[in-house]
């Protein structure tokens, strides 16, 4: 199983990216979270990898930090979470977060998620509870720079139409949000974080 991968980003977007390692490329499903830590195009990155084999496919699912990879197998232990609800859940939800509302039973914060509903939210809590405290809750995010807020609204928002959100109610919430929010909270992860819950509700 492949268990780590060092190479270039050949290609990268909000759910996945292409690593060439020694002239092979790997296409590795991402969260939101690493795509935020990945380099340009060209650039070196090293992921955490979980393989998936199934009979019709091999999937690569990479992730910036062992925090969030440790999640993403704990979460796939879970009934009726797979591969893509997972990264959902790591895209919405930073792991000390998520490891917080677990622990405190805090169904409503779960259940924002976008693909977790309040029963799914219930699930999570009775079978981790006991789980995640192994995962590592350490802060895994980087503070955006100084030019960070003007790039992160556009990058949320290309990312919020591809997950199928409509322009006019994407311009209206990221104006609220960065308006409201202080420049150093105004990362492209942090601004889709609060879009996507405002706009599912």
């Amino acid at each position: 199983m492949i268990a780590r991968l060092t190479g270039i980003v050949a290609e990268s977007g909000f759910s996945g990216c292409v690593l060439d390692v020694h002239g092979v490329g790997y296409e590795v499903a991402i969260p939101v979270s690493t795509f935020e830590k990945l380099p340009q195009p060209g650039g070196e990155a090293r992921l955490f990898i979980h393989t998936q084999v199934r009979e019709d496919a091999i999937q690569l699912f990479g992730f910036a930090t062992v925090e969030e990879k440790n999640l993403f197998r704990q979460l796939l232990n879970v009934s009726g979470i797979g591969g893509k609800l997972a990264l959902s859940v790591l895209s919405a939800m930073p792991v000390q977060n998520f490891c917080a509302a677990v622990q405190s039973s805090d169904v409503k914060s779960l259940s924002r998620i976008p693909g977790i509903g309040k029963r799914t939210a219930e699930r999570l809590v009775v079978e981790l509870k006991d789980k995640v405290t192994s995962t590592g809750a350490a802060s895994v995010f980087a503070s955006p720079g100084e030019n960070a807020p003007a790039t992160a609204v556009g990058d949320a928002a290309l990312a919020l139409e591809q997950l199928g959100f409509k322009r006019d109610a994407i311009d209206k919430v990221l104006k609220a949000l960065a308006s409201e929010l202080p420049p150093a909270e105004q990362s492209t992860e942090n601004l889709l974080r609060q879009a996507i819950i405002r706009l599912k509700f």
